[in-house]
This record gives C-alpha cells, structure tokens and sequence, in this order.
C-alpha cells in the first residue's frame, strides 16, 4: 500500500504550500474585515427595531443558504474571476453569524447601564461607543469568531473561480490529480491549524479589548 502522505512532495512544493496559505490567509483576512464593516453597522441600526432586524437577519439568513458554488457562479457573472468576487462570497456567509451576535449583545446591555449613561450627560453616540459596544464586545467577537473558522473552510471553494488559497492544494493538485491524496491531507491539515490559530489570536483580541473581564473572573 502506498503512502498517505509523500513526504517528497511535500518538500518539493513547500514554496507552493506557504504560497497558498498566504492566499488563504488573505482572501479570509479581507472578507472577515468587510464582513465586519457590514454587519456591524447594521446590527447598531436594527438593534431596536423588531421588524427590521427580523427583515436583515432573515436576508442574511438566505444568504447563507445559498450554495457555495452557486453564490461563486452568480458573483462571477456580476464582478468577475478571482480574488474580488470570492472574498464578497465569503463575507456574505459571515453576515449573520456576526449580525446575530452584535444585536443579542447590544440587546444584552442592562437598561440601568444606559440610564446611567444619559444621566452622566453622554449623547446617544457617546453612549453606544462608551458603554454600549465594549459591553457588547464579548458576544460580538462571538460572532466574528464562528465566522471566521467557517470562512477558512468555505475559502477553500474560491479555487473554482480563481481565488487561490489552499483549495488550489485539495482540488486541482488533489482531487483533479487521480486523488492524489498528499496535496488534499496538506490543504485539509493546514486549513485545520489555520482555523484554530485564528480563533485563539481573536480569544487574545478579546482578552486585550475587554479587561474588566478579566478583572471580574479574578474577583
């Protein structure tokens, strides 16, 4: 039985694996950011209005049922091959989980908390940057956690329509390759450590951003 793994390859194409991590790095790197520029906004609007953030979370619900390479495939219509139309797909995934999130946070500020904020004279923007968002905080790097171990596997799709990344790895070295099955362990491996380095660099984030967190699970 032949190897698993061809660690001949391996050695061979090492320039080419840090090269497709990067790319993957990159393209979840950008949607996660655009994602973010998205959402948040909107979940600050919605966060006191039943209808529409009925209406926003139901849209981007859709959204994110909507097959990958279809979703791939309309953008490609619309923008173009390459890395453009793959991070708009992948930031388009991650709406909800961090709308939802960013909103059940907001919603999770006590009432005495922002009576409390009026009272100290601060305006409804002092208040929702002051008080509101870092206390909002937790729940939403919640949401921009799940979104982003998702988008590293989901970014793997973005080979079909010239996105690079390690999908490049799986499907054409792999998969297309007779499945050669070194290329799809190495993607499927480096994607993995991937998702799990970026959710603890966003535990640290969070750790860094929130210090009375801390300082109560000390108390």
């Amino acid at each position: 039985m032949a190897e698993v793994v061809r660690w001949d390859w391996v050695e061979r194409h090492a320039d080419d694996i840090v090269r497709h991590s990067v790319e993957h790095l990159q393209l979840v790197g950008a949607s996660l950011a655009l994602a973010v520029a998205v959402a948040l906004p909107l979940a600050i609007a919605v966060r006191n209005r039943r209808a529409p953030y009925v209406a926003v979370n139901a849209l981007a619900g859709a959204l994110y049922t909507v097959p990958s390479l279809a979703m791939f495939a309309f953008l490609l219509a619309l923008v173009g091959i390459g890395f453009q139309p793959a991070v708009i797909a992948l930031a388009l995934y991650s709406l909800q989980m961090i709308i939802r999130n960013a909103v059940v946070g907001l919603r999770g500020v006590p009432a005495p908390v922002r009576e409390a904020a009026r009272g100290m004279g601060l305006t409804p923007w002092q208040t929702l940057v002051r008080v509101e968002l870092p206390l909002a905080l937790p729940a939403i790097m919640a949401g921009v956690r799940l979104a982003a171990v998702s988008t590293v596997g989901i970014a793997t799709i973005a080979v079909y329509i010239g996105g690079g990344g390690l999908g490049v790895l799986i499907v054409n070295d792999g998969i297309q390759r007779a499945l050669f099955t070194t290329p799809i362990i190495v993607g499927a491996v480096v994607a993995t450590v991937m998702a799990i380095a970026i959710d603890l660099l966003l535990v640290g984030l969070e750790r860094v951003l929130t210090p009375w967190q801390r300082a109560r699970r000390a108390a």
